[in-house]
């Protein structure tokens, strides 16, 4: 099969390219290149992800959930920056043309691009080891951006959801040893969120123009903190009492449950710093069912303070994921 004749079978069709914002794609599959045009007033946001075979995902996987993680781990990026999903590129690397294969792909990212509502607009195949190379397109309106270089002393540090679960459902993904007390439910959760994360789109949304800086928790909240402080040149607070844990969690020991939510990566929540002047923003969200929590505040100085009980202490090399290394709980 050629690459043409691929391209047309498995990536060509209505579920994949129009599940976004069609308006926005003035030329998409089939020319030497695509053209967007963001809505008036508004600025690109783009944002490449990589995937390899060993480093980012295990070598026991469904071709269907390999798809979805790749596409919602790259729209987690658009989110963080307070940006809406548009469309997406796919440079997809195969040591084999396997149709079996290429067919269950195809539709986990059809899912995914209809879960995040964006659109494949192009892409490439070639042959060689197994890569999944991801770029989204998002637009959102300059003043609004959320970087990582704006926060402020006396800003408080949230986070859009549970911590800890990306780390246990790899556990469960490479069926490790799991405790007697986890349930199935429990179990089939945290495979989900392992391999069909959600990127936060709706709470990046409300964040922007609203939160002072933020950045999505890809590789371990300590090692995102820390990127987040060095970017605005400041210290943060983190008050481990008050991280949020799922149910599912629950199952392992409190020393595990620590180690996964500090520093376990894969959960794509948005770590946020939030004005106090726009603290009544908690109660809307909390109505709105986003569940954010304060887990600690922004203040002068540098580095990142874990307060584990006994006061803050200056936590010096947060784990985390590291490229090209592996990750600390795999």
């Amino acid at each position: 099969m050629g690459e043409f004749e691929l391209i047309g079978r498995f990536f060509r069709n209505p579920a994949l390219e129009t599940a976004g914002s069609p308006e926005h794609v003035t030329l998409g599959i089939g020319d030497d290149a695509a053209l967007i045009a963001p809505s008036v007033g508004k600025q690109l946001v783009v944002s490449t992800d990589s995937l390899v075979l060993g480093t980012h995902f295990p070598a026991d996987y469904l071709p269907g959930n390999l798809a979805y993680r790749a596409l919602a781990a790259a729209v987690s990026d658009l989110a963080a920056m307070g940006a809406r999903p548009l469309s997406f590129t796919l440079a997809l690397t195969l040591p084999e043309v396997d149709e079996h294969w290429l067919q269950g792909f195809a539709e986990g990212l059809a899912e995914a691009a209809r879960d995040h509502r964006i659109s494949l607009i192009g892409g490439d195949t070639t042959r060689g080891p197994l890569n999944i190379n991801v770029t989204v397109f998002g637009e959102v309106r300059a003043r609004n951006v959320v970087r990582r270089a704006d926060a402020q002393p006396g800003d408080l540090l949230c986070v859009g959801g549970p911590l800890g679960d990306g780390a246990a459902g790899l556990a469960v993904a490479l069926q490790q040893a799991l405790p007697d007390g986890l349930s199935d439910q429990a179990r089939d959760y945290l495979f989900q969120r392992f391999w069909r994360p959600r990127a936060q789109c709706e709470l990046g949304l409300e964040l922007a123009g609203v939160a002072s800086a933020g950045l999505d928790v890809s590789d371990g909240l300590l090692a995102d903190a820390r990127h987040l402080a060095t970017a605005s040149d400041l210290a943060l607070h983190i008050r481990l009492a008050d991280l949020p844990c799922s149910d599912a969690l629950l199952a392992w020991p409190a020393e595990q449950r620590r180690e996964w939510m500090l520093g376990g990566g894969d959960d794509y929540v948005l770590l946020f710093t939030l004005p106090v002047a726009s603290s009544r923003c908690l109660d809307v969200w909390a109505s709105q069912g986003f569940q954010v929590t304060v887990i600690g505040e922004a203040v002068a100085g540098s580095g990142i303070w874990l307060d584990a009980g006994n006061g803050y202490e200056q936590v010096a090399q947060p784990g985390g994921y590291q490229h090209f290394q592996g990750s600390s709980n795999a």
